[in-house]
């Protein structure tokens, strides 16, 4: 596919693409699918600011396409991914060697380490301080409590949104004009995509639970095949299902059949002891 460059482009984001990003980032969650989780909501929020970097529709729709991949980040900061995301398309459409690889890479990258952030500040901390002082106040039957927790909730997540998307551009800007000079980008992508398998290994060891109860026999001791598995390989049986489930989606096997698949599974094994 050619690739229409537009070489007079030189900081496309005016007020009212940082405007549309901030409103369409609050839609992040409402596209979520289990095998995409918030990428449709992502690329919605980017799709103006790719129409201006590329007025060819093949290589708009091209774009738009590359943002579906998945990504699941804090709604609270996505719009710093975003506004880095513009720039990095921004910068595809100025060089023709630039590696469209590493604008996935570097997403997949920033997801792990902001959500971190993300989560621990605004689930785990602010909100229950806005929620103590909003709770403090309506345990006297004063309804300004539920009004003060709402303002000062949705004021800093309105904040950070305005202030990430704004930095996430303008540092992205700056730093790939110089980033191709010393193979910065392609370090970056490298080092993203480590990251991003390791914090794929880590949700693997973490979020997939699956144990046999299956037992035998030995030396009139009764073992338990699961505490082998444990011996030999912790994990072995949540890593086997998980690159089932990889390979079965390779083979262009729908998710949610795989995801019935599972529920049939489990519930059989339940049934006949194995599980």
């Amino acid at each position: 596919m050619s690739k229409a460059k537009n070489k007079s482009q030189n900081g496309i984001m005016t007020a009212k693409d940082y405007r549309s990003i901030f409103w369409r980032s609050f839609t992040i969650q409402s596209s979520w699918s289990f095998d995409k989780m918030m990428a449709f909501g992502y690329m919605y929020a980017l799709e103006k600011p790719l129409r201006k970097i590329y007025p060819n529709d093949d290589d708009y729709y091209a774009a738009l396409k590359r943002h579906t991949e998945t990504f699941n980040i804090t709604p609270h900061v996505s719009p710093f991914v975003m506004g880095l995301g513009v720039a990095m398309e921004e910068q595809n459409a100025k060089k023709e060697d630039f590696d469209t690889d590493s604008i996935n890479n570097v997403k997949v990258g920033l997801m792990g380490p902001l959500s971190g952030i993300g989560d621990s500040f605004f689930w785990g901390t602010f909100r229950v301080i806005a929620a103590g002082i909003g709770i403090g106040i309506a345990q006297s039957g004063n309804i300004l409590g539920a009004i003060i927790y709402f303002l000062l909730y949705t004021s800093i997540h309105f904040i950070t949104k305005i202030l990430a998307g704004k930095y996430g551009y303008k540092l992205g800007t700056d730093f790939l004009e110089n980033a191709s000079q010393n193979h910065t980008m392609e370090k970056l992508s490298y080092g993203a995509s480590i990251l991003g398998m390791t914090v794929i290994g880590a949700m693997i060891a973490s979020m997939v639970s699956l144990e046999t109860t299956l037992s035998f026999t030995l030396a009139e001791t009764e073992t338990t095949l699961q505490s082998i598995f444990d011996q030999i390989f912790p994990g072995l049986l949540p890593l086997g299902a998980t690159f089932l489930c990889v390979w079965l989606y390779k083979k262009n096997v729908k998710t949610i059949y795989i995801i019935l698949g599972i529920f049939a599974v489990c519930i059989l094994g339940c049934a006949i002891g194995i599980f």
